[in-house]
């Protein structure tokens, strides 16, 4: 059984920070991408920051590339999503989810498997 469990979101004003943490369990950690994907009201779902455990390649959405640092902790099956200088359109249901494979995964659709979300709000 797969789980994918998301934790860390909470509500802070502009340019804040949080810290999301995904914690991985019933896969081989390594032979999976692990991305994080928001959804936020009237918006389509977008793909934000995904990582390649196995090479430690990474991707990121020009909306956060500079602010956000994703990263992954084999010895705990964890991956993290460090958001820095946050603004008010950061606001959003943010999720983690696996795709297995090769290389980073970009588009939302690809991914296998879904945990469940972590509510970001962010306020000016």
């Amino acid at each position: 059984h797969v789980q994918l469990q998301a934790c860390g979101g909470g509500a802070v004003q502009a340019a804040g920070s949080l810290r999301l943490s995904c914690v991985v369990s019933g896969i081989t950690f390594a032979n999976y991408a692990i991305g994080w994907v928001r959804q936020a009201p009237g918006t389509e779902r977008e793909v934000i920051s995904c990582i390649s455990i196995r090479d430690g390649a990474t991707y990121y959405a020009d909306s956060v590339k500079g602010r956000f640092t994703i990263s992954s902790d084999k010895a705990k099956n964890t991956v993290y999503l460090q958001m820095n200088s946050l603004k008010p359109e950061d606001t959003a249901v943010y999720f983690c989810a696996a795709d297995f494979g090769q290389g980073v995964t970009r588009y939302w659709s690809l991914y296998e498997h879904w945990g469940q979300g972590t509510k970001v709000t962010v306020s000016s």
